[in-house]
């Protein structure tokens, strides 16, 4: 039978304490990067997993966070999630998913009532739960940890965020450069920030390219593929339809592009249509998407160790700026000549 590698055999092989053995497991500050390699290096040779519920009794923490969703892209949220979870990896964190209703009455109480009974170390919120009043009111309260992503202006402390403005100008122009002048708008879920920081850079491009704003040309979506869908067929439907459409997020642009493709256009030679977020469907529909790319992985990676920075050292964590780039593919073009 073969016996269980312990934390004094690994502290044995390093030529350290069991309680520094501790600290380089938990990823604690204060330990030379000297010593910090000799504990990993026997870590590795001894196959050392720690049992966590000894990490729990050592270090009085649960070593669970959660993150909190509601949100209709499931493209978005996989993404996000799987960059949490690189993060937690990382660090011998569990993850937990816990999904709610955001204009639910007890959403507060729901979140306490998590946090509670899974003895959570710390939350990460994505939106539109991240730019929730009540929630964030009820985490400051309780002292608990959460790091955002894309929140608000006001609600920025720890996590992660995008120049979406800037971001939706440069898209904008692209449009505009391929000789597009009635450019329509898809709007996100009025609940998330992102809606906003998007249809304010739509408005910020007319501008910069002397174009009228036209409220006919902006239509109400919710970041789903349905809403997309039904969004671009009221467009369709104007009397003088658009040339291009610029949807909020890819599940709004995919919808678009089906809704287009059943009336017998063609994108881009009709109609161009370009997104927002560069999600894995961007690449599965025909044509592939012109988007805009932040880095949804990365974003939840660097909001998931932003999180356990916190966690471990409180005050530590920060916001990250993640850049952005755009994507050019076939779903935009020339605009058509009659």
């Amino acid at each position: 039978m073969t016996m269980r590698v312990r934390i004094e055999d690994v502290a044995e092989a390093a030529g350290v304490s069991m309680k520094t053995v501790s600290r380089v497991l938990n990823n604690e500050p204060n330990v030379s990067e000297r010593t910090r390699q000799q504990v990993e290096a026997a870590v590795e040779k001894l196959n050392y997993r720690p049992l966590p519920s000894a990490r729990v009794l050592a270090g009085r923490k649960s070593y669970l966070v959660a993150m909190l969703f509601d949100n209709p892209s499931s493209n978005y949220l996989m993404e996000v999630e799987l960059g949490v979870l690189d993060a937690c990896q990382a660090q011998h964190y569990n993850l937990m998913l816990a999904p709610l209703v955001y204009d639910a009455k007890n959403i507060v109480a729901q979140v306490e009532s998590l946090i509670v009974q899974s003895q959570l170390d710390g939350v990460v919120l994505t939106p539109p739960i991240t730019d929730d009043a009540g929630v964030l009111k009820r985490l400051d309260e309780l002292d608990i940890p959460y790091a955002s992503v894309s929140a608000k202006e006001a609600n920025r402390r720890i996590g992660v965020i995008v120049d979406e403005q800037g971001a939706v100008c440069a898209m904008m122009a692209h449009l505009v450069s391929l000789g597009h002048r009635r450019i329509a708008h898809i709007k996100g879920h009025p609940a998330h920030g992102a809606s906003n920081w998007r249809l304010a850079g739509y408005r910020e491009a007319l501008k910069r390219a002397g174009l009228r704003y036209d409220r006919t040309l902006v239509v109400d979506g919710e970041f789903s593929y349905a809403s997309g869908y039904a969004a671009t067929n009221a467009l369709l439907d104007l009397k003088q339809r658009p040339t291009a459409i610029f949807a909020a997020n890819d599940d709004m642009a995919a919808g678009a592009i089906c809704a287009i493709c059943e009336r017998g256009l063609s994108v881009p030679r009709d109609i161009s249509v370009c997104g927002f977020d560069d999600t894995p469907i961007a690449h599965q529909i025909y044509p592939a998407l012109t988007t805009v790319r932040q880095d949804t992985r990365e974003m939840g990676r660097l909001a998931g160790i932003e999180l356990l920075r916190e966690i471990r050292e409180r005050s530590s964590g920060s916001i990250v700026d993640v850049p952005y780039t755009l994507q050019l593919r076939r779903s935009t073009g020339p605009a058509p000549t009659t």
